[in-house]
C-alpha cells in the first residue's frame, strides 16, 4: 500500500472517529447542574424522617433493594432517583437532613414530603407533612443560601439550567376529597369539578411563585390512575378485578385541567419551559399490558399483610414480601415498585408526546 493511500486511510478513520465523538458530545450536551424536587411520597427521599408524621418509610422492608431504609416509599429507587442517575447528577438529598448544607445544595435538593398536597389541608390524617407551599418556602431558603455562596448572577444561571420536578395531586384526592372524615365529607360539600377548580387555581399560584424564584425548566407530573392502587381496590371490593372508576375519573378530570394550566403557564411566563408528564398514561399502559413489560402481577402489593390485593394495612416489618419484586407493578398499598419507576423514568426522559409533552426531559435539558 502506498504512503499516500496509507495517509488517506488514516485520515479517513480519524475523521470518522471525530464525527462519532462529536455526535456523542452533542447527544449528551446540556447545562444542567442541579435537580430540585417537589412532591409527595412518590418522590420523598427522607424529609418525613425529620418531622412528626405517621407517613414514614424509614424502616424495613422499605429500601430492601436500595441497601437500607432511607425514607423512600419503595423497595428501591424513586422515578427521580433513576432520572438523576441517568443524568449522572447523584441523588438530590432531603432538605431537612442536617448534611444538606454547604456546597451540597449547589447540585440540588429534594423537598418532597409524604402525605403532602397542593392544598394545605390534604394529608392531615397523617399529622406532619410539608405541603407544596411550605416546600416552596424551603426552596426560597435554599435559594438565599446559594446566593450567599456564589452571588446573584451565578445563582440565577444555575437555576435557569436546573431541572425542577413537581408532582402533586394524589393526596388531595386520596387524603382529602376521598377520605372518610370525622364530620362532614369534603365530597358532600364540593362537586368534583369545583374541587378540581380549587386545586388548579392554587397550583397556578404555586407554580408561578416557583417561576418567580428562578425555576425555568419544569416538569410537572400529573396524577396517576389512583383507582388502580391496591389500597383503593381493597376498599372498593365491588369493582372486582377492575380498577375503581370514580378515583380514576377524578384524576382524569384534574389531569385535563392541569395540561391546560401548563400550556397557559408556558405561554404567559416568559422564558419558561414547562412540560407535562403524563404518568397516568404510562402507568395505565403498564397495568394493562403488564406481560409485555415482564410483570406477572399488576394489581397487588408485593409488601402485603391483609386484603385481597394487600391494600388494607400499610407495609411494615410484619408484612410478607413477594418472592420476586421485579414481577410486581406495586411495591406497597400505594406506590409502584422500583422496576416500574425505571420504566416511568426512561419514558419521561425519552418518550414521545403521549408520555411527556411538548418535549421530553432530554429535549428539555438541551433547550
Amino acid at each position: 500500500m502506498s504512503l499516500y493511500l496509507s495517509k488517506t486511510l488514516i485520515l479517513g478513520i480519524m475523521f470518522r472517529i471525530c464525527m462519532v465523538l462529536l455526535s456523542f458530545k452533542i447527544s449528551i450536551s446540556y447545562d444542567i447542574q442541579a435537580s430540585f424536587i417537589f412532591g409527595d411520597s412518590l418522590l420523598d427521599v427522607g424529609n418525613n424522617n425529620y418531622i412528626s408524621s405517621l407517613a414514614k418509610a424509614n424502616h424495613y422492608p422499605y429500601g430492601i433493594d436500595f441497601g437500607m431504609p432511607t425514607g423512600r416509599f419503595c423497595n428501591g429507587r424513586t422515578v427521580l432517583d433513576v432520572i438523576e442517575q441517568e443524568l449522572r447528577l447523584g441523588f438530590s438529598p432531603p432538605y431537612l437532613s442536617p448534611t444538606t448544607s454547604g456546597s451540597v445544595i449547589l447540585k440540588g435538593v429534594n423537598y418532597a414530603s409524604a402525605a403532602a398536597g397542593i392544598l394545605n389541608y390534604s394529608g392531615h390524617i397523617f399529622g406532619g407533612r410539608i405541603n407544596f407551599d411550605a416546600q416552596i418556602d424551603n426552596f426560597a431558603n435554599t435559594r438565599e443560601e446559594i446566593i450567599n455562596k456564589i452571588g446573584v448572577p451565578a445563582t440565577l444561571n444555575l437555576l435557569k439550567n436546573a431541572l425542577f420536578t413537581v408532582a402533586f395531586g394524589s393526596n388531595d384526592f386520596l387524603d382529602n376529597y376521598l377520605t372518610p372524615p370525622i364530620s362532614v365529607p369534603e365530597m358532600e360539600l364540593l362537586s368534583p369539578k369545583s374541587f378540581v377548580v380549587i386545586m388548579i387555581s392554587t397550583f397556578r399560584v404555586q407554580l408561578t411563585r416557583l417561576f418567580n424564584l428562578g425555576a425555568r425548566k419544569m416538569v410537572v407530573v400529573n396524577v396517576g390512575p389512583i383507582g388502580c392502587i391496591p389500597f383503593m381496590r381493597d376498599f372498593n371490593p365491588q369493582a372486582g378485578n377492575k380498577c375503581v372508576t370514580f378515583p380514576n375519573q377524578l384524576a382524569q378530570l384534574f389531569n385535563t385541567q392541569l395540561k391546560r394550566l401548563i400550556e397557559e403557564l408556558r405561554n404567559n411566563l416568559e422564558g419558561s419551559l414547562v412540560v407535562y408528564a403524563d404518568v397516568y398514561h404510562i402507568m395505565e399502559d403498564i397495568i394493562m399490558n403488564y406481560n409485555k413489560y415482564g410483570f406477572e402481577n399488576p394489581n397487588s402489593a408485593c409488601c402485603h399483610l391483609a386484603g385481597r390485593f394487600g391494600g388494607l394495612i400499610p407495609c411494615d416489618g410484619y408484612s410478607k414480601i413477594c418472592v420476586d419484586r421485579s414481577k410486581y407493578v406495586f411495591w406497597d398499598t400505594f406506590h409502584p415498585s422500583d422496576s416500574v419507576n425505571v420504566i416511568i423514568a426512561k419514558r419521561l426522559l425519552n418518550g414521545d408526546v403521549n408520555d411527556v409533552s411538548p418535549i421530553n426531559v432530554w429535549q428539555l435539558l438541551q433547550a
